[in-house]
């Protein structure tokens, strides 16, 4: 037998554009073509891309240009993709361009380019999807778009307005990856606390039984397969309290990542963001009093157009108060497009870069004060990597690549995708150290 075309592939940006890859692997997979790992080797190559800041479009051309250069064929997909002839006008010479969830024209081009084998077999492809995490972990994807309009953002003129997967295709994709040995999930969206609202919470079925498509419903299903659940991109809506006694209850994990973005209204209106910093905090205090384990993390921008001295200094006050577990903070961007460009009193570029580095001074302080009170304590830890006698792992407090990790010494025996039981011994800012406090548990 012939032996089948092969595709290289790049993938590029957020943890959504990362499933928007693994759905196009899987389905070239499913088609019989074979993935190659290098240039030389590939037929063709896709590069899936990102378009949000100016930073993420350079990565992506030049990420474009390598592989025209490596290869010749290239389809590009993604965010960049998105952004009128960008892509064209630098690199004329890719084969086809498409925006972001375009599987099926992303394949369409594929085939133009590249005929898909013959006969092919669905038993190439396992159940749960080709994936490019590491076997213990992958992100869960539950909808599309975005029904917000921030006057920082462009990603609705990219991705859409909200459409939300069905729960019973979220469940059984879900279901599917538990049982191929998947110990922790991501649930990811661009507003995961809006699931459902596009469809007014239709129930759908999942295992012979009703289930709302609705952010509550969803978790309490994924909390039944045994596995960790982790929540991302939840806006603070009074409906995420819903959330929070499953996690008390040990069902779900104690973690929600919320885009704060500011704390003064003023500035939060102009984002045309939800809620406020005093009812923002209010709702952190009443969630950490069901939840005393809760993890916070979020993200800030500061340097907003506008923004004023007082009002950072308000920020920097809200910080100190909410006491956020874990914070990532950027200087604002004008990126292409967005409708805070033309807002008035831009913020001088010194300023802005000033003004980050008091925020994460602030934030610093905070973590390492929030990190050293687990001192003494034992923690439940995913074991991601082990060299020797090290390891290194995530708590129940870690996202993969955002956030802190846990060193464990005298990790003799700990395997990568198992759990163990860790006595934490030091920390600093960011991570802590341990060693592991009895026979590691199995998931």
């Amino acid at each position: 037998m012939a032996a089948p075309p092969k595709v290289g592939f790049v993938s590029l940006g957020c943890p959504k554009a990362l499933v928007d890859s693994e759905r196009i692997l899987t389905e070239l997979r499913a088609e019989g073509y074979a993935i190659s790992p290098s240039y030389a080797d590939a037929d063709l190559v896709v590069v899936n891309t990102c378009g949000f800041i100016d930073a993420a479009v350079a990565e992506s051309l030049d990420a474009i240009g390598e592989a025209l250069a490596e290869n010749g064929k290239v389809i590009v997909t993604g965010c960049l993709g998105a952004k009128g002839s960008v892509v064209q006008d630098a690199h004329p010479r890719v084969l086809a361009v498409t925006g972001p969830h375009a599987t099926d024209e992303v394949m369409a081009a594929v085939h133009a380019h590249l005929p898909k084998p013959h006969d092919p077999f669905s038993d190439l492809v396992p159940p749960q999807g080709i994936r490019l995490t590491p076997r213990h972990y992958a992100y869960l994807k539950i909808s599309e778009g975005c029904n917000h309009r921030c006057t920082f953002c462009i990603i609705p003129s990219m991705r859409g307005d909200l459409v939300s997967r069905p729960i019973g295709e979220v469940m059984r994709e879900a279901e599917n990856l538990a049982k191929a040995g998947v110990k922790e999930l991501l649930v990811i969206s661009q507003d995961t606390s809006a699931y459902g609202v596009d469809v007014r919470y239709r129930t759908g079925f999942w295992g012979g039984r009703p289930v709302k498509t609705r952010m509550t419903e969803l978790a309490a299903a994924l909390a039944e397969l045994g596995v960790w659940v982790r929540l991302h991109y939840v806006y603070p809506y009074p409906s995420v309290d819903t959330v929070i006694p499953l996690m008390a209850e040990g069902k779900i994990l104690p973690y929600l990542d919320v885009p704060f973005q500011h704390a003064t209204p003023r500035i939060l209106k102009l984002m045309k963001r939800p809620a406020s910093g005093e009812a923002n905090l209010e709702r952190i205090r009443a969630w950490r009093a069901i939840a005393p384990e809760l993890t916070i993390r979020s993200t800030f921008i500061v340097g907003f157009p506008g923004e004023s001295e007082a009002e950072f200094e308000e920020l920097l006050a809200f910080l100190e108060e909410a006491e956020l577990d874990r914070v990532g903070c950027f200087a604002y961007s004008p990126v292409a497009g967005a409708k805070a460009n033309q807002l008035p009193d831009p913020v001088p570029e010194a300023v802005k870069e000033e003004r980050r580095a008091r925020f994460m001074a602030v934030q610093e302080k905070v973590s390492a004060r929030r990190l050293a009170a687990k001192v003494g304590r034992t923690l439940r830890v995913l074991v991601d990597a082990v060299e020797g006698t090290r390891a290194v792992g995530r708590s129940a407090s870690d996202a993969p690549e955002i956030d802190g990790v846990v060193h464990v010494e005298g990790a003799r025996g700990l395997k990568v995708g198992e759990f163990a039981d860790v006595r934490i011994t030091r920390s600093d800012v960011h991570d802590l150290w341990g060693r592991p406090a009895a026979a590691r548990r199995a998931a």
